[in-house]
């Protein structure tokens, strides 16, 4: 059975960017469409419906876009179990009110046991100080944090 992913919204983001003279978000771009065109096909991949409304958002052709990439795609369930965690990551972590989503996205990764949260949100998601909390508060509450990394950690050889 192949791992599981679940793909937070900034992977499409960058999936479907403009080009850029920003050299790190350039090389960003090109590692998540070589992850997608390389390693996609060998995990098992994961969305929620904050994802879909997230990438809805902006510009209506590239959103379109972002949503087509989606198609297909399994939707895990906004239950309540995901709510509670995610109530529980914003009270006891370091997250502030305004990344409910970022909870909510890492709450629906843990809840439903996937392997891995893939996200180039490093700052309330990919934050180390900030996964040291969200796997105690994970643990506290019968649950085990997955990897959550970039594409780029899960390229492989």
């Amino acid at each position: 059975m192949n791992e599981t992913v679940y793909l937070e919204t900034s992977v499409l983001g960058y999936l479907t960017a403009r080009s850029t003279k920003n050299l790190i978000i350039a090389a960003n771009i090109e590692v998540t469409k070589e992850w997608w065109a390389s390693r996609r096909n060998t995990f098992t991949l994961y969305i929620s419906q904050v994802v879909l409304d997230e990438v809805a958002r902006g510009d209506s052709e590239i959103a379109a876009r972002r949503l087509e990439l989606l198609s297909g795609l399994s939707l895990v369930e906004l239950n309540q179990s995901v709510r509670s965690l995610s109530a529980q990551f914003l009270m006891r972590s370091s997250l502030p009110p305004k990344a409910s989503d970022d909870a909510v996205h890492i709450a629906a990764a843990t809840v439903h046991g996937l392997d891995y949260l893939l996200t180039w949100n490093c700052k309330h998601i990919a934050n180390a100080q900030i996964q040291r909390k969200l796997a105690e508060v994970s643990q506290d509450c019968g649950y085990q944090l997955p990897v959550i990394c970039t594409p780029y950690e899960l390229l492989g050889d």
